[in-house]
């Protein structure tokens, strides 16, 4: 059975997508709807926009989202998954993949995350970092202790758990946790505390757009972000994609779960490489590869 998987922030590079919209009629025509829909040419900062520009959240998460469903769209025929999942923002590319959604609606709903995502954050500074060489159950509990906003945000693969928060919580968390073993505890360039309480106001945001979006049943099962399980009832994963937000990624669980349920090779349909890594991590006989 194949797996299609689709990346998340992070992966954005610039010059992303630019093969796609000058040697595909149906990729141009896409993009091109994008901007319209949009309201700007994100093409143009995509193709050859600065890395600052491309950083923005507003940028990077539509960015990413129109790069993997573009590429999964010019596949054709040769796309045929048996099972889907996206990390974080990738949920939403791996829907419209599987025509849960539609492209447009993919897109609007991803472009009102990222705008609520990046209000959310100029609230209230905070931050993730990513803590390597622990038990999840270790920075679990270390994370307890601190009377700070931090809790974990991305369960990543068995040793690597990102951990989201406020600053001070953030700062008092690398800490304790090196003390606790950790191999590397490293803050990351992100603009806020994602998948975190501190996210709230952005999910109340998102759930208003999500719940008046017509989702359909998809072709395949989704595995979700919140509960690391296969869904295919579209008001389920509605539910799900809301909570996404404030609630921690569990693409462990996701991993270990496509595999039990069959997955033999994994493709990765976006920009990057990083998803093929994490599922090597866990397995090294899972055949991977780039879409």
């Amino acid at each position: 059975m194949k797996a299609y998987v689709f990346p998340g922030q992070g992966a954005q590079f610039v010059g992303m997508g630019k093969d796609l919209y000058e040697g595909s009629a149906k990729a141009k025509e896409m993009f091109e709807k994008a901007n319209s829909i949009l309201k700007f040419r994100i093409t143009d900062i995509m193709f050859d926009g600065t890395d600052e520009e491309l950083k923005q959240t507003r940028v990077t998460q539509p960015a990413i989202f129109l790069h993997s469903v573009i590429l999964a769209a010019t596949l054709g025929e040769d796309f045929k998954p048996d099972m889907v999942a996206g990390h974080s923002l990738g949920e939403f590319s791996a829907l419209v993949a599987n025509k849960t959604l539609s492209f447009e609606d993919g897109l609007k709903l991803v472009y009102a995350r990222a705008q609520a995502m990046q209000k959310a954050c100029e609230v209230k500074p905070s931050t993730m970092a990513a803590i390597l060489g622990l038990e999840d159950k270790v920075v679990e509990d270390t994370l307890q202790g601190i009377e700070d906003v931090v809790v974990p945000a991305n369960y990543n693969s068995p040793g690597q758990l990102v951990i989201s928060g406020t600053m001070e919580g953030i700062q008092t968390a690398c800490e304790k946790l090196k003390e606790a073993g950790a191999k590397r505890a490293l803050p990351l360039k992100v603009g806020g505390a994602f998948h975190s309480p501190l996210m709230e106001p952005a999910r109340v945001e998102l759930a208003e757009a999500i719940n008046n979006t017509k989702f359909n049943e998809g072709v395949c099962p989704i595995y979700q972000n919140v509960t690391g399980q296969s869904v295919t009832d579209p008001e389920i994963i509605k539910t799900n994609l809301i909570s996404q937000l404030t609630s921690p990624v569990r693409w462990t669980q996701i991993m270990q779960n496509m595999i039990a349920s069959g997955a033999k090779s994994v493709v990765e349909v976006g920009p990057g490489n990083v998803l093929q890594g994490l599922f090597k991590k866990l397995d090294r006989n899972i055949e991977t590869m780039s879409a």
